[in-house]
């Protein structure tokens, strides 16, 4: 899979390994972004940028979420409500009062906690349905 298609492209499916790679390079890239920036332009400006970066991140985060969940036997769309309930709590904080914040956070975390296990660390679906894929009749490999 091409890296253009795999950061843009919600179709198809990824193991483990392109879903890890492509979301690390995702997130190297925004951090040397936020890294360098500010040296580059004035503070409004930097801040700025960042932010529509940050917006922007969302899309190839999301392309990879949606094929590792169509990997894992899932429906795309569960990927991409997992990328947003992650990253959208982070942007309403702003926007709601104080007492709405720590739910707000519990959203996230939760949400981190599905995302790392079920997208991040359990097998494709591929592998778990090897057994129930074998013909019928066929003799258990001793």
């Amino acid at each position: 899979m091409s890296l253009i298609r795999l950061f843009s492209d919600f179709d198809g499916r990824i193991g483990l390994r392109p879903f890890w790679l492509g979301s690390i390079a995702v997130a190297l890239t925004l951090l040397a972004i936020e890294r360098t920036l500010p040296h580059l332009a004035d503070r409004h400006t930097a801040i700025t940028i960042t932010a529509f970066i940050k917006a922007f991140a969302l899309f190839p985060w999301a392309a990879l979420a949606a094929k590792r969940a169509n990997d894992r036997g899932s429906t795309p769309l569960f990927g991409i409500l997992l990328i947003c309930a992650i990253v959208l709590p982070e942007h309403l904080r702003p926007l709601v009062s104080i007492g709405w914040r720590p739910s707000l956070e519990a959203i996230a975390t939760m949400a981190w906690v599905v995302a790392f296990v079920d997208l991040g660390l359990l097998p494709s679906a591929a592998h778990r349905d090897r057994v129930a894929a074998s013909p019928a009749g066929a003799k258990a490999a001793e």
